[in-house]
């Protein structure tokens, strides 16, 4: 038997972090097919380009207003005027903003596209992971994955675009403008300043970073287990377990808060760190500055000047420790969602895949051996032909393989060894979306939308008209039912079906089912978890049902399946009886047993 993949290598192995993940989102911002997105990214960096530009000048005439009103500077600036010159500065001021706020305009069509874009992928690829994948994920934990991560698209694409780059570009020509108007001095104050901020900030985001991620764990815990509790509220209510639902959920809360105040605590630290660089190094240029003045190598306006770039220097600094720390905070955030895309689909189509072409319906298990684990095999070696139109039931122990075989036959999993074939066609040469189509399954629980009842009954195939829907309804036996209701098909079911009774649930169920009209049936188990008198009329239903298809029965009661054309009798995987009801009665063996039992047990009840 071959070993089994193991799905969960990319979330228990490396990490997508880092530059890995800016690798992943690059292509949003970029993409090949979409030019409209290349012009405005090119457009929203010129228009960058244009404010920093301006941004830069605009000291220069805060210098030339300075020296005019002191009687200073040279004549061109004289002839201006003060209020010229001030005139200049605030327009200037004014299409620095202008210009950024146009560029976050142009901008806002690729971010949105970009969150779009993702997480359409996110939750296209969620549906096509294996049965494996989602018994083994908790879904309020990876509800909350990727709500953090889709979040941080658009951040990232406009933080890495708008702010990294064009604000060493303006550092750089502040830098320049200081050497050439000042001296050497100027320009080694401010470039020791930035490097310490900047080897501050990356060193202690860096450690906050992972306190964010402790806390981002602890919040997608304590999510867990608050949607795990609600989803299971009769459960809560039938053991009184109330206050212990509250004790884990505050639990759970009390770990996310203390990682949450060590955020708070430890970004507080940063700040004033930060705040201790920055006021040094203005006051060391402005100490220079003034006491260039007072030596008359200055003007005031130079004075002003400085001061002027130096807050220019400041803001965005400020504004790169901020984004440096969301952009880290972002990267752990999307890192998960990530992981989760490179998840690997277990089961996937061959690159040659054809459309399953059901003739009859023919279904044959041929030598399939099978394992959830590679250590535990569930199937071995199981033979079971299935005719067209023929209902075959099987039965057996709990964990003799019964639900496994439904499972396989819709391929939530591969074989590990021997085939499946529907006409003679391995399911595993044809497409999933083709196999899916031509099978229809009536669970042992219906689980229903949180919408309506028209809702639930059309979901069988879409495009249904409403004369369908109420036709797959009276053939369920559950439209006078709907119609008895206020709303009628408008009623909403609840989360989950949980405003239905179990039996109308069903009935619903089975409604979706022949809207389908599939001409290959899997029930499983379909009326075990009903009472026996609902279970008797649903029956009746599912016979109706069974007419002109091919049924595979997985039972539990086998009072349910006295009347298929053939019983197979699984037990530890294995074959070990099959034949008709009475003629396996007949043989008195491990069938006989097993119907023997029940009817002792149906008679003491």
């Amino acid at each position: 038997m071959r070993g089994l993949t193991k799905t969960s290598e990319n979330l228990d192995g490396a990490k997508i972090q880092g530059w890995k993940v800016i690798r992943r989102v690059i292509p949003y911002l970029w993409p090949e097919d979409q030019l409209w997105v290349k012009q405005r990214v090119v457009a929203a960096l010129s228009v960058l380009f244009l404010s920093k530009l301006i941004a830069v000048g605009t000291p220069l005439l805060y210098k030339g207003a300075v020296d005019a009103l002191a009687g200073e500077g040279s004549v061109s600036m004289l002839a201006v005027g003060a209020v010229g010159l001030t005139l200049a500065y605030g327009f200037a001021r004014l299409m620095t903003v202008g210009f950024q706020q146009l560029r976050d305009v142009i901008f806002a069509r690729v971010g949105q596209r970009a969150l779009r874009a993702l997480a359409l992928e996110t939750f296209t690829h969620i549906h096509r992971l294996s049965m494996r994948y989602h018994i083994t994920r908790k879904t309020g934990g990876l509800s909350r994955i990727i709500e953090r991560g889709v979040k941080g698209v658009e951040f990232l694409l406009r933080f890495l675009l708008f702010s990294i780059g064009p604000l060493i570009i303006e550092l750089l020509m502040i830098a320049v403008i200081l050497f050439f108007l000042f001296d050497v001095w100027y320009l080694a104050v401010v470039v020791g300043t930035i490097a310490l901020y900047i080897w501050f900030t990356f060193t202690v985001t860096e450690w906050r970073v992972k306190i964010r991620k402790e806390m981002n764990d602890q919040d997608t815990d304590a999510n867990q287990k608050a949607i795990d509790s609600l989803l299971n509220f009769e459960t809560v209510k039938y053991f009184g377990a109330e206050k212990r639902e509250a004790d884990r959920y505050d639990g759970a809360m009390e770990q996310y808060v203390a990682a949450a105040l060590k955020t708070s605590y430890s970004l507080a630290f940063l700040n004033f760190g930060q705040s201790i660089l920055i006021t040094g190094g203005l006051v060391a240029v402005m100490v220079m500055a003034a006491m260039g003045v007072e030596s008359g190598a200055l003007s005031v306006g130079d004075f002003v000047m400085v001061n002027a770039y130096m807050i220019q220097i400041t803001m965005p600094l400020n504004f790169l420790g901020t984004v440096y720390r969301e952009i880290r905070q972002a990267l752990v955030d999307m890192g998960s969602m990530f992981d989760l895309l490179e998840q690997p689909s277990e089961v996937t189509d061959k690159p040659d895949a054809n459309v399953l072409n059901v003739q009859g319906g023919e279904v044959v298990f041929d030598g399939v051996f099978f394992g959830y684990d590679a250590e535990r095999p569930i199937l071995r070696g199981v033979d079971l032909p299935i005719a067209a139109g023929q209902t075959v039931a099987i039965v057996g122990s709990s964990g003799s393989g019964k639900s496994t075989i439904g499972r396989l036959l819709f391929r939530f999993y591969d074989v590990g060894e021997g085939a499946i074939r529907i006409d003679g066609q391995d399911i595993r040469d044809v497409t999933q979306v083709s196999l899916h189509e031509q099978i229809g399954v009536v669970p042992q629980d219906t689980v229903l939308f949180n919408d309506t009842i028209r809702y639930n009954i059309a979901y069988g195939r879409e495009g249904a008209s409403f004369d369908d829907i109420t036709a797959a309804a009276k053939a369920a036996k559950i439209h006078d039912f709907i119609e008895s209701l206020p709303e009628g098909y408008e009623t909403t079911v609840g989360e989950r079906g949980l405003k239905l009774s179990g039996g109308e649930k069903q009935r619903v169920g089975i409604a979706r089912t022949l809207l389908k009209d599939p001409p290959i049936l899997i029930l499983d188990e379909a009326t075990s978890a009903l009472d026996t008198e609902t279970e008797m009329e649903i029956q009746n239903e599912l016979k109706a049902m069974g007419q002109g298809r091919t049924v595979l029965t997985i039972a539990h009661r086998l009072s349910t399946i006295a009347d298929a054309d053939r019983i197979v009798v699984l037990e530890d995987g294995v074959v070990v009886e099959q034949g008709t009801h009475d003629a396996l009665l007949a043989r008195n063996e491990r069938y006989a047993h097993l119907w023997n039992r029940q009817q002792q047990d149906d008679d003491a009840a």
